[in-house]
């Protein structure tokens, strides 16, 4: 008797015919993978072009030699006062990685007290909260920027943070409430009959099984405030204190466009979220699956 998937007369495992539809799935995923990919090739062969090189008969052509001048035009300009990404991506970070992890702590605490410690109303705030994701940023330019001017943190990356992280909060709140709805109440349950407080069940319980859900919260509000634009365009105005989307823009140019300049200048503001997405990939999917966005 032949054991299955082995071929009867040479004794071999047996080859498997391609199934046609899965060839032809592959087929059109790699067309639209080959499709996403373009902008990024042409940013990058663009990128290591001289800019006699750089005109759009040769936008598809590899770089006769490859020239990193660019990307150090990008980061600080040969013209004086010609801008440069190099001061946007320290303040970026600087901006960034305080809102990121201060409005992560601050939906995980509001996550545990609506899902785990429920009171009269909780709903009902919950809701409110969430209403904060729908306002549009257009509709409270005005009276932020008077705020932040009023309390003197108008023009500054500690006003541009905090703005991130009071916005932020909803989503925070929303992914953390249902990512802990999947844990079961009877732990809970269990440490509040053995005497336990909020605080020490947040802290000996809740956080520790909380790092799918800071890894999938760090990732979302870390891509979208480092390629946020419309506030850090309106909410600083001095080089010192403009976060790297606004110096990219500034590197266009007004009399002539460095086009080899400005890819480079791309690349290198798109490199840390394209980082905390490849090293936190696989915890990212983790944390998916266990819950951190269901409805």
């Amino acid at each position: 008797m032949t054991a299955p998937g082995v071929s009867a007369s040479t004794g071999r495992p047996a080859r498997r015919r391609p199934n046609p539809r899965r060839v032809l799935l592959y087929v059109v995923l790699g067309a639209f993978a080959v499709l996403f990919l373009l902008p990024a090739y042409v940013a990058v062969v663009g990128s290591l072009k001289s800019l006699r090189e750089v005109n759009t008969t040769s936008i598809w052509s590899l770089p006769a030699s490859f020239d990193l001048q660019a990307w150090v035009d990008a980061l600080r300009p040969p013209l004086i006062n010609s801008g440069g990404i190099g001061a946007g991506l320290y303040n970026s970070l600087v901006m960034t990685i305080p809102a990121v992890v201060l409005s992560s702590a601050w939906g995980s605490i509001n996550g545990f007290v609506l899902s785990k410690w429920r009171f009269r109303g909780a709903d009902t705030l919950f809701a409110v909260l969430l209403f904060g994701m729908f306002i549009p940023y257009q509709a409270i330019l005005i009276p932020l920027v008077n705020l932040l001017q009023q309390l003197h943190l108008y023009d500054s990356l500690a006003g541009l943070a905090i703005t991130h992280i009071v916005y932020g909060i909803p989503i925070t709140t929303l992914i953390f409430r249902n990512y802990y709805a999947s844990i079961p109440g009877d732990l809970v349950e269990a440490a509040k009959v053995d005497g336990a407080g909020i605080v020490s069940i947040y802290r000996r319980i809740i956080l520790p099984l909380s790092v799918p859900g800071f890894v999938v919260v760090g990732i979302w509000q870390f891509t979208n405030i480092w390629n946020e634009f419309l506030f850090a365009v309106t909410l600083t105005s001095s080089p010192a204190s403009q976060p790297v989307t606004v110096a990219l823009q500034n590197l266009a140019g007004s009399f002539a466009a460095l086009y080899n300049v400005q890819m480079a200048g791309a690349i290198m503001s798109a490199l840390p979220t394209l980082a905390v997405y490849v090293l936190l990939s696989r915890y990212f999917i983790r944390g998916l699956l266990a819950g951190s966005l269901k409805g």
